[in-house]
């Protein structure tokens, strides 16, 4: 997994939220029950599967 900053971890979190709240299949075992958006979203970047990436200029 690449090393984000705090900034970078929160603005790819809150993103990958909202695109789970709008639908998008998640990457990884989810509880319906449970689980909310951004904690899947947590899930997705500790395991690196999200699907974002960070461009640095």
């Amino acid at each position: 997994m690449e090393e984000y900053n705090k900034f970078e971890k929160t603005r790819l979190i809150g993103a990958r939220a909202l695109q789970l709240a709008l639908g998008a299949p998640s990457l990884v075992k989810v509880d319906k029950k449970i689980d909310k958006y951004l904690d899947i979203a947590k899930r997705e970047l500790e395991k690196g599967v999200l699907p974002i990436t960070v461009k640095r200029d």
